[in-house]
């Protein structure tokens, strides 16, 4: 069986016209590399050099097989330079799945940052909280939370995310304001259904101390920006990522509730399919997200 190794030394020994220069450049000894084109030959059934003291010289199926041997090298080279590159190269496309809030409210604009320094990179942003099966989908990096349970996929973690709960100050004035988390049961609670699990069971500490109360309400969503306009209005008290209903908070628009007790706090990470050798370019964008968010940590 013939291997390009070999079309590539024989290349490399016409070439050079010489086994001694040709076994310099391959770093390899004399006789071995004449073991190798004698191998080439044998295996082929005929003769490919005329070998003298002297010199070198093709015969007639020497010459024909450079001819095809040569054009083989490039390609080889070439295809090895491609791959290698890989690693380093910082062009390219990419895509990537990132949660609806905080693609939304700070994804969409760190991305386009990136893109903008990096104009040789495009991104494809897919806004979707569902994990969808990155190889299978053909996506190259997503940003999620909580905990990966895929194995077969690095993690990165970017920071945490803190909840909270929070009402309308309209809300409170109609309903009064529960000063213990078990009180809410008494309470109309706005279920965020996105998650697999704790839509409706909110988990708080207090020190050691673990709780979990299970919540029931007029009103149920799987968006976050629904959930945080239904607070806003004053139907009922919201359990949700704090940077999402951060600013509302700010302003006054909707109120802290049993700060006393610390609600639920999930990692942020970024996830991709398992890799010897990560490209350059998806190193550079998860930085790129770290760094953004960072930036913005209060809102967490």
């Amino acid at each position: 069986m013939l291997f390009a190794n070999e079309l590539s030394l024989f290349v490399l020994v016409v070439e050079a016209k010489s086994f001694n220069k040709a076994a310099t450049i391959a770093d390899m000894s004399t006789p071995a590399l004449s073991k190798r084109i004698s191998k080439l030959e044998a295996e082929l059934g005929v003769q490919l050099l005329y070998r003298t003291t002297r010199r070198l010289s093709l015969t007639e199926a020497g010459k024909n097989l450079y001819l095809h041997a040569k054009s083989i090298h490039k390609q080889v080279n070439e295809a090895i330079g491609e791959v290698s590159g890989f690693s380093s190269r910082v062009g390219g496309h990419i895509r990537i799945s990132v949660p609806t809030i905080s693609g939304e409210l700070f994804l969409a604009k760190i991305i386009a940052e990136f893109c903008q320094i990096h104009p040789e990179i495009s991104v494809d942003v897919r806004l979707q909280n569902e994990f969808v099966d990155l190889v299978k989908e053909g996506i190259d990096l997503a940003i999620r939370t909580g905990v990966l349970e895929d194995s077969s996929l690095i993690a990165k973690f970017l920071l945490t995310s803190h909840w909270v709960v929070c009402c309308a100050p309209q809300y409170i004035e109609q309903y009064g304001q529960p000063q213990h988390p078990e009180e809410l049961n008494a309470h109309n609670c706005l279920a965020y259904t996105y998650q697999r699990q704790g839509g409706y069971e909110w988990r708080f500490s207090q020190g050691s101390e673990q709780l979990t109360v299970k919540i029931s309400g007029s009103f149920a969503t799987n968006n976050a920006q629904a959930l945080r306009k239904a607070a806003l209005a004053g139907y009922g008290i919201a359990y949700v990522p704090r940077c999402s209903v951060y600013e509302d908070i700010q302003k006054g628009d909707l109120k802290v509730l049993l700060a006393d007790y610390q609600p639920r706090s999930l990692g942020v990470y970024a996830v991709y399919p398992y890799t010897r050798h990560l490209p350059n370019k998806i190193r550079l964008l998860i930085e790129h997200i770290k760094e953004g968010y960072e930036n913005l940590s209060h809102y967490f």
